[in-house]
């Protein structure tokens, strides 16, 4: 089977052509960050627009870098949620429209479903089950996947996702948006243990994370640092570090949780924060120490992508699920409703 993929929930235009057999035969994206850097954050409007633009000169593209043409294409499927509902309505009425003129079934895709199958797209792919991981912008949540569609909500969390908050503190801080990597940069040449921020929510039981507080913390000490007037680069680079350990620290704790809670030795982590390495090579020591293993897709697939629409939106063509013309998409979608693919 044959499958265009199309993303576009957020700020990045993504486009990929997978085959059952063959795997991922092309794949293109363009980044709206230029676009919204101005900003200091996604404006829905103009991310709208511009996936607009993008998308048709896209998808020639992927078709002409596979060697297909329309007439190959078994299905087309899109992101229908979660995500910014005007960006979403442009992606699943493009899909919506290149199916019902090529004959083929539409397949609306929940994004988050893509973010956790994006290591499949591999050479070596995590077995079922495992627990994943899924930490972005808009999404930090543990959950247990015992096959494609059968999943278990462990923990979330309660207030900012992970990669918000790295956004808002660089923001605070005034750096650049996307405010992840500007963080980790400045990270690598923080002096350890200057700054110690709090470990959200590890002292009690339970799965769920919190972030804001840990906001509030980085943004009070930057605050006296300015007003004791030391807003240097290093002191920068020193309170990045310290918030970026504290986050790691976190997610760590509670991975570590989830997997005696669940007696599997398996994580996957999946979505644009899994792409930091310090966060890599806090669960790798940790399922090394456990006897485990962790697996996460190439930094390319970690962020938005079409390939891991196109691999989603395959599974789901397979288990015969198929969509009517009417185009739907949901800005909020709970992932544990979506069908069970018997897989």
């Amino acid at each position: 089977m044959l499958v265009l993929g199309l993303e576009t929930s957020c700020d990045e235009t993504g486009v990929a052509l997978y085959d059952s057999e063959q795997g991922l035969l092309a794949d293109a994206l363009f980044s709206q960050i230029d676009l919204h850097r101005v900003y200091g954050g996604v404006v829905p409007e103009l991310a709208s627009r511009d996936h607009v633009k993008r998308m048709l000169p896209l998808i020639r593209q992927v078709l002409d870098e596979a060697g297909r043409d329309s007439s190959q294409i078994d299905a087309v499927a899109y992101t229908a949620g979660p995500g910014l509902v005007g960006a979403l309505l442009v992606g699943a009425s493009c899909a919506q429209a290149m199916a019902f003129a090529w004959g083929v079934p539409a397949i609306g895709v929940h994004h988050m479903e893509g973010h956790l199958l994006a290591p499949m797209l591999e050479e070596q792919p995590p077995a079922f089950p495992f627990v994943a991981l899924l930490v972005s912008g808009g999404h930090t949540q543990l959950v247990r996947v015992d096959g494609i569609g059968r999943y278990e909500l462990l923990g979330e969390s309660v207030d900012d996702a992970a990669g918000e908050a790295f956004d808002k503190t660089a923001k605070l801080m005034g750096l650049r948006y996307p405010g992840g990597p500007e963080i980790a940069a400045l990270a690598e040449r923080g002096t350890p243990g200057r700054f110690v921020f709090p470990r959200p929510m590890t002292d009690r039981p339970g799965l769920d994370f919190s972030f804001s507080g840990l906001k509030t913390s980085t943004l009070t000490a930057w605050q006296r640092c300015r007003e004791a007037g030391d807003d240097s680069e290093q002191t920068r680079c020193d309170i990045a570090l310290a918030f970026q350990q504290a986050v790691v620290d976190t997610l760590t704790i509670k991975c570590r949780r989830a997997l005696q809670q669940t007696g599997l030795n398996t994580l996957v982590i999946a979505g644009g924060v899994s792409a930091n390495q310090a966060l890599r090579h806090s669960l790798e020591s940790m399922l090394a120490e456990l006897k485990g293993q962790v697996f996460y897709a190439r930094p390319r697939f970690c962020t938005d992508n079409g390939a891991m629409i196109a691999y989603a939106g395959c599974q789901r063509l397979l288990a015969g699920q198929r969509e009517d013309l009417a185009i739907k998409v949901q800005a909020r979608w709970p992932m544990e409703s979506l069908p069970d693919c018997g897989a």
